[in-house]
């Protein structure tokens, strides 16, 4: 039969046994009768110096305290039935604590279901009131003594009827453990050796279920350069977990992306091509084969040179560097630098954003090729273009008087450049719907149409909207679309 295999032959032994010992120790509970017990231990006895903070702020100064010593007695219902008061067969109290030879100068109780009013001490002996105690619940003496030494004796006495009172003590690693009876040990062991034998099979047997979406096969993802370092982290991720499967990550821009995913996926007989493209924000009209599906909340940031020593911009005075009416820092109180603009190419998904949702216009004409010198001399700004996001970190860590935009957590190990905040606002995860921060769009991701269900576009598809790949999306500071504000937010996108 299929279900006969090691593992399962072990665990129903395993069961069987658990079954049995359960009835066995039922049957011994039923026929040993549950006695009341109050069990109580010393949990500290040490001396008090003269200016001893602790015993100055829960006693006050007391006087002749040259040989004062602090004891600390817990006692507890460590029984199998609760006590009440009417348990206690002393009419007078219900405990007595003998200190003798030391004598008791002050009493603090922790924990205690009542007052230290009700706590009588004379001599070196202290009277408890009949207290109830339900099963485990415990309370602490905190006493003061003087005379004697740290050590003394310390005895609890009273009477409970159908039961008794002793000391007991806490389980450290240095307690020898309880001895067992032959038949106990033997359960035991016999229990030990089956769990460790199927904690072994299953541990060195790999039958772990791949993640939700696994195919085999070649996929290659394009489009946004500034979302590549997630995508590269979440190939990486998916090929360790899914066998057979190969991501190739090709980003040339989201824009072209798009054009690459439609060319390629006109030119497929066979229904959908491996290919997604990733695209900051929408794509562009007149694309009506794509599928999108969203799948995080991205956040960008302006770079400036760190020779450039602004840490804050206005919205408006951004707009004016970007249309070439400022074309020096000096005159927002930085440095006598000329702006140099380093700017992404046409293609460029985070251009797009930054052009709708900062500068609510296109940005200036291209007047340079070296990004430091104009080509064109009548051009109001000195403005270059770039292929990717790596190349404008780079070059504005580099320029003196470069500015540029990135996603937020690319380049933050780049040395020479600093981002910058807007209108006071800095790009910030946590703040995502909430803040005017107006630098920030969803990430799509395209098909050419449906891919099949069981293809590999298909499969990281799901991992990437709305499996594993979440988590991966988190930690490079991207709002997941499947998480519940995630959801808010690109749904209203």
């Amino acid at each position: 039969m299929d279900w006969i295999s090691p593992e399962n032959v072990i665990a129903v032994v395993t069961a069987l046994l658990g079954v049995g010992v359960t009835f066995a120790v039922l049957l011994i509970e039923r026929r040993v009768p549950r006695r009341k017990r109050i069990g109580h231990r010393v949990q500290l006895d040490t001396t008090v110096g003269e200016r001893d903070d602790a015993r100055l702020g829960l006693f006050n100064e007391q006087p002749n305290m040259t040989d004062a010593t602090l004891v600390l007695l817990r006692i507890e219902n460590d029984g199998a039935v609760s006590i009440g008061r009417e348990d206690y067969n002393l009419d007078t109290h219900g405990l007595a604590v003998d200190f003798t030879p030391r004598t008791v100068r002050a009493v603090a109780l922790t924990h205690a279901p009542f007052s230290a009013a009700a706590v009588e001490h004379s001599g070196g002996e202290v009277r408890l009131p009949r207290v109830a105690l339900n099963r485990g619940q415990y309370f602490k003496l905190l006493v003061l003594l003087t005379g004697g030494t740290v050590g003394s004796p310390i005895e609890v006495t009273g009477e409970i009827r159908d039961g008794d009172i002793h000391p007991n003590h806490s389980t450290t690693f240095d307690d020898k453990p309880p001895l067992f009876g032959r038949a106990a040990r033997a359960v035991v062991v016999t229990l030990t050796a089956c769990v460790i034998v199927l904690a072994s099979i299953i541990v060195t047997r790999d039958d772990s279920p791949p993640p939700m979406g696994c195919a085999r096969g070649t996929l290659t993802v394009t489009g946004s350069t500034a979302f590549a370092p997630v995508v590269r982290d979440l190939a990486q991720q998916y090929e360790k977990d899914c066998e057979g499967a190969k991501v190739v990550v090709d980003p040339h821009g989201s824009t072209a992306g798009i054009r690459q995913l439609a060319e390629q996926g006109a030119k497929t007989t066979q229904g959908s091509p491996a290919l997604l493209a990733l695209s900051d924000g929408k794509k562009p009209e007149g694309y009506p084969q794509l599928r999108e599906e969203p799948v995080a909340v991205s956040l960008y940031t302006v770079v400036l040179n760190d020779d450039v020593a602004l840490d804050d911009i206005t919205l408006g005075d951004l707009r004016r560097v970007y249309r070439g009416e400022i074309t020096n820092w000096k005159v927002l109180g930085g440095p006598n630098l000329p702006v140099r603009i380093v700017s992404r190419g046409a293609n460029s998904g985070t251009r797009e954003v930054f052009q709708r949702r900062v500068l609510e216009r296109n940005e200036p004409a291209n007047s340079s090729q070296n990004c430091a010198t104009k080509d064109d001399p009548e051009a109001k700004a000195l403005r270059c273009e770039l292929d990717s996001t790596e190349q404008v970190l780079t070059t504005v860590a580099n320029l003196p008087g470069a500015i540029g935009y990135t996603e937020l957590r690319s380049g933050t190990s780049l040395k020479g450049l600093h981002r910058i905040a807007i209108n006071g606002h800095r790009p910030n995860v946590d703040e995502i719907g909430n803040s005017p921060y107006p630098y920030v769009e969803i990430e799509y991701v395209y098909t050419y149409g449906q891919p099949p269900a069981d293809s590999l576009a298909s499969g990281f598809l799901t991992y990437l909207t709305r499996g594993g790949g979440q988590a991966v999306i988190g930690t490079h500071g991207h709002l997941p679309c499947a998480t519940p504000k995630g959801l808010r937010i690109c749904g209203a996108g």
